[in-house]
């Protein structure tokens, strides 16, 4: 008699890291963060396809097909509509709000933002993805978040000029070496890391600052201190906390 193998195989893995949970009530345990190695290009998609083999024909003329796709659908997002994937949809947003009927829009009062909403499609993979914890974050520090305040995003992209807030644990910029700072490294070429110079807010859990300018499109997230925890008691030497995920300069 013929037995079906009732053992799934895994198709989709998300990798975590655990960190201690600082929120009232939860002292004690942890929250898995995704650990981001890199974003993929598209090229890197297509390649992906290719070697799994959901697409028979020229790699070229794949590349050629997904950017000419791309480019309509942003088209169609900047005059307004929404692109719906199958998968999830993407649309248009204005902040802010208008004072009266007869104000005109303004980009800094009202900024122009993309927002994106899963599908049932897409909800129902979820069952389906398996979740590999990693161990606990290292403890000497780490970097939980990068925001663009201006553009509200998180993690993903930021705009020269904008406030952009990190936070993180044990992050505190603190010590007299002159390589302390905040940095903007790019993934391609990490010797033309850009330090922030202005610093406007400088804690443990969170720093602030105005995001430079590094003139590459994919960066990590880099902090070099002497703070180890105590503001009396400072490392030798700076030590490197490096985020997790890359952000794209717009």
């Amino acid at each position: 008699m013929h037995v079906t193998n009732p053992i799934r195989e895994v198709f989709y893995k998300i990798r975590v890291l655990l960190h201690p949970s600082y929120l009232p009530g939860t002292e004690g345990t942890f929250q898995a963060r995704t650990v981001n190695e890199a974003s993929l290009s598209v090229e890197q998609v297509c390649a992906f396809l290719l070697n799994r083999g959901g697409f028979k024909g020229e790699y070229e003329n794949l590349l050629e097909n997904v950017r000419l796709y791309l480019d309509e659908a942003v088209y169609l997002l900047c005059n307004g509509m929404a692109i719906n994937t199958g998968y999830f949809t993407i649309y248009p947003n204005i902040g802010g709000t208008f004072d009266n009927a007869r104000e005109t829009h303004d980009p800094k009062k009202h900024p122009i933002s993309f927002r994106f909403r899963t599908l049932s499609k897409l909800r129902r993979l979820i069952s389906q993805i398996t979740v590999s914890v990693e161990g606990v974050a290292d403890a000497s520090g780490w970097i939980d978040e990068f925001r663009d305040a201006d553009m509200d995003e998180i993690n993903s992209v930021f705009v020269p000029g904008d406030i952009c807030i990190v936070q993180g644990n044990k992050i505190k910029l603190a010590g007299d070496d002159p390589q302390v700072g905040l940095y903007f490294v790019p993934v391609d070429d990490p010797s033309k890391a850009v330090k922030v110079t202005r610093i406007v807010e400088n804690t443990a859990t969170k720093i602030i600052g105005v995001a430079p300018q590094t003139e590459y499109q994919r960066n990590r997230i880099e902090i070099r201190t002497q703070y180890l925890g105590s503001t009396s008691v400072f490392l030798k030497a700076p030590r490197v906390i490096t985020g997790l995920f890359i952000l794209e300069e717009a």
